[in-house]
């Protein structure tokens, strides 16, 4: 890559950044190009260049900031965390963001995956679903997980524990029980069996 290369690509960061970080705040609809250029330190007229429209810029914003978040999982999964810490993870560490993203961003995105052939469930069935699932039979052979247990239904499982710990009446709530729900997520009621 040269240098002109190089500062292009520099520059289309700056403005996925600044409307990310905008449109997380103020939501889509009330965020202008002007204010985008203006926390990207771009003239209007290159955002117009890379991205022609402003609806174009929010689709390619999901697209950032899903590849964004991704990589922030692929080092959890690559840590040297205990499976169980993984998994707490999992659960409990975007809650807090998705408590803070506006209305309106939350709705695009929820567009985006409702569009047929959308990225986000391309995303999902080719890079998150096979790494979940090497996650999953780690956690079988490590012997935290039944290995009766169908993947299905440990995602199934996850994702609904995790949307509801996103609930913004829940999220105060989770802090000084963290380590119980972990447990009882683990082991459900009965707890652990000793023999």
């Amino acid at each position: 890559m040269d240098g002109f290369e190089r500062r292009r690509e520099q520059k289309k960061l700056q403005i996925l950044e600044a409307a990310l970080s905008l449109f997380i705040e103020f939501g889509t609809q009330k965020v202008s190009i002007a204010e985008i250029a203006k926390r990207a330190k771009v003239s209007q007229v290159t955002i117009y260049n890379y991205y022609e429209s402003k609806d174009k810029l929010i689709q390619e914003v999901i697209i950032y900031y899903i590849h964004k978040a991704w990589s922030e999982y692929e080092e959890l999964f690559q840590s040297d965390l205990t499976f169980p810490e993984k998994v707490k993870r999992i659960i409990f560490q975007k809650s807090d963001i998705a408590n803070h993203i506006h209305a309106s961003f939350f709705q695009d995105f929820m567009k985006e995956y409702t569009e047929e052939n959308n990225f986000i469930e391309e995303f999902y069935a080719e890079k998150a679903l096979p790494k979940f699932i090497e996650l999953f039979n780690e956690g079988k052979e490590q012997g935290y997980i039944d290995p009766s247990i169908s993947n299905e239904a440990i995602l199934f499982y996850i994702q609904m524990f995790k949307e509801y710990m996103q609930r913004p009446d829940i999220a105060n709530s989770l802090l000084p029980i963290t380590e119980d729900l972990t447990k009882l997520f683990f082991y459900g009621i009965v707890g652990k069996n000793e023999n």
